[in-house]
């Protein structure tokens, strides 16, 4: 457990209150510019900050566009487009909101994937990792909200799409859904009940990302050695050599950022999602947004119900493959106990890089899948995709935990870091 210090302000209000309420030294322990941090950090332990900087991104723009925006089915869309002609600066917040919302999931996925890879979720920080995968979902959950909110073609069907899946839940189900629509069909109730959980979620999201940072503290950072710090010789002040290597990360990604923006600000988006929503006519195709895409897939993959087709279904196959889809983040919270390796990081387990590779890939491969229509070999390739994503995580790690030989571990942090090459 990293080493608690108390902060000791000069000044005499902030020393009172300090020893009342101690703060200051809760930030400089979690965040802090003086906390040690492992000296070989790489550039992609900057997508944390990245993920935070966005989250900030999306309170400030969601709030400025709150006070313009109109939650009733009769002027929801025209509301929008009020925000991008008439309101100073009504465009800017609007897009920035809108790919802000794709660029906090680019941030977060490689986050997520970086601590897949380095084993981040291993003791002592389960967790650490639990609260991020949390984190995951209250985002998944106010994205979909806010998806639905400019109540054009796309939000409109994909809330019905989308919420109608919990109808397969047994007993409870089409209870859930009328609770979610606030009558028998999305329409006003629903636009009322989503506007006001995506501008609340957020908030929940920064508490969890406040705990989220506190059990790092706890728990130590990780690092790309996957080995834990053994001397004052592991370690830099966090100031002023990580904040400049984050600065520069931050800076390329707003450079990025900026250009989706101002140059391609609907590529992320669907453009029928400019036309007003039409309850009596269905879209060709109804997609989610593309960060949903690789769970769209797998919730698709499942059209068989598990039993014998018309002879005896334990779980039919609209059931099956809402527990599929859940599952595939789920399963997440187990993977401390799933990959039991003492070795963390990926690096030094030579047969883990292979089939993480094709993780990687396959992930990749399930966001294609899930932007396609359902036909042709679409469905058997979903197949195919989902299996090998479930079988990473419940065959293949526990399995390479046991069986895989890792290479040697550096006796330390410093050692490949200060020690001369031979």
């Amino acid at each position: 457990m990293a080493e608690w210090k108390t902060a000791k302000p000069e000044n005499k209000a902030l020393g009172w209150l300090e020893e009342r309420l101690p703060i200051l030294s809760l930030v400089n322990n979690v965040v802090g510019p003086d906390t040690p941090t492992p000296r070989n950090l790489n550039y992609m332990w900057n997508f944390g900050s990245l993920a935070g900087l966005m989250l900030v991104v999306q309170l400030l723009s969601g709030i400025v566009l709150a006070m313009h925006y109109a939650a009733t089915t009769d002027v929801a869309f025209d509301s929008v487009e009020r925000i991008m002609r008439d309101v100073n600066y009504g465009w800017l917040m609007r897009y920035m909101h809108a790919n802000g919302a794709s660029f906090f999931f680019i941030a977060v996925y490689i986050h997520i994937f970086r601590g897949l890879y380095f084993g981040s979720y291993k003791a002592p920080r389960e967790v650490l990792w639990m609260l991020g995968v949390v984190i995951f979902l209250l985002m998944m959950a106010t994205a979909f909200m806010g998806y639905v909110l400019p109540w054009g073609q796309m939000s409109f069907w994909g809330a019905t799409v989308i919420t109608s899946l919990f109808s397969a839940i047994p007993v409870v189900g089409e209870s859930i859904v009328q609770l979610l629509w606030g009558g028998f069909s999305v329409d006003n109730p629903t636009l009322n009940r989503f506007f006001s959980l995506h501008y609340l979620l957020p908030f929940v999201i920064t508490g969890v990302v406040i705990l989220h940072l506190w059990a790092k503290k706890v728990s130590d950072s990780g690092n790309p050695l996957g080995i834990e710090v053994k001397s004052s010789a592991d370690q830099i002040p966090f100031h002023p050599f990580y904040t400049i290597k984050d600065a520069f990360g931050a800076g390329v990604f707003f450079l990025i950022f900026a250009a989706f923006i101002f140059y391609m600000p609907n590529a992320l988006g669907h453009p029928d999602n400019y036309i007003p929503a039409e309850p009596l006519v269905t879209p060709d195709s109804i997609v989610p947004e593309w960060y949903f895409l690789p769970f769209y897939a797998i919730l698709r993959s499942i059209d068989f119900p598990l039993g014998i087709p018309g002879v005896f279904e334990l779980i039919d196959a609209k059931l099956l493959g809402v527990i599929a889809m859940f599952a595939s983040i789920l399963v997440w919270l187990a993977l401390p106990w799933l990959d039991t390796s003492k070795v963390r990081s990926g690096n030094f387990r030579p047969v883990f890089k292979w089939f993480f590779a094709f993780l990687v890939i396959d992930m990749f491969f399930l966001t294609w899948l899930g932007g396609q229509k359902a036909e042709g070999n679409i469905p058997l390739y979903g197949k195919f995709a989902t299996l090998y994503y479930f079988a990473y995580f419940l065959v293949i790690l526990p399995v390479l935990s046991r069986k895989e030989t890792p290479l040697p571990l550096p006796e330390s942090i410093s050692n490949p870091v200060l020690k001369p090459a031979e």
